[in-house]
Order: C-alpha cells, then sequence, then structure tokens
C-alpha cells in the first residue's frame, strides 16, 4: 500500500473517529448558523434521546468543536456554539448537504425510471 493512500486512510478514520456515528453531524448542521440551548437541539432532533444528545454534545466538547456556555441564572441556562475550531467544519457541512441534496434527486430520478414501464 502506498504511503499516501496510507497516509489517506490515518486522516479519514481520525475524522470518523470524532464526526462519526449517527447524531454528531446533525448536532453539528443544527448548530451551525446559530447557538443553540440544550432544549433547542432535543426539539430539532425529536428522536434522540436525552442521554445520546448529553454524550455526543460532551464528546464534540472533548474534541474542541463545540463549546458549552452555561450561564448563572434560575433556571440554569445552558448554550452550546461551534469553537473557533470548529468553525472549519461549516464548509464540510455544506458539502455533506448538497451532496445528500444530489444524492436524493439521483435516487428519485432512479426510482422514476425503474417505475416506468417499457415503452
Amino acid at each position: 500500500m502506498s504511503d499516501e493512500l496510507t497516509q489517506g486512510t490515518v486522516f479519514v478514520q481520525a475524522t470518523l473517529k470524532v464526526l462519526g456515528g449517527k447524531w454528531k453531524i446533525l448536532i453539528l448542521w443544527h448548530l451551525k448558523d446559530n447557538v443553540r440551548r440544550f432544549s433547542a437541539l432535543k426539539r430539532l432532533m425529536p428522536e434522540i434521546t436525552e442521554k445520546m444528545l448529553i454524550q455526543q454534545l460532551r464528546e464534540l466538547e472533548k474534541d474542541g468543536i463545540v463549546s458549552r456556555n452555561v450561564h448563572s441564572e434560575v433556571p440554569p441556562k445552558v448554550e452550546y456554539a461551534f469553537t473557533a475550531y470548529g468553525l472549519s467544519l461549516k464548509p464540510v457541512l455544506q458539502v455533506l448537504c448538497n451532496w445528500g441534496e444530489n444524492h436524493l434527486q439521483s435516487s428519485s430520478l432512479q426510482d422514476d425510471q425503474a417505475e416506468s414501464p417499457l415503452p
């Protein structure tokens, strides 16, 4: 295996270690343009459990992607936002969104063609 291929594999694995899983990309998508409270993130992703959301946010915080800001007020207010380092992922998120849109359009066209009877 070439050094370039091996090195590329290492880089992809490092990326997946930080961003992999079912929820992290979606969490980051919801944070990309706004600071959000925990409750707002939970409302945007009703399928995720509170425990899983907390776990994923903690991992993103540990990796330096997301910051957690606790305001000392009653009731407590906790907000999540991208760190300066995390902001470097915004173009990646947009590329993923664009790819997904193209994929769905392509899949839809293929489904339409498969369902059409032959002349």
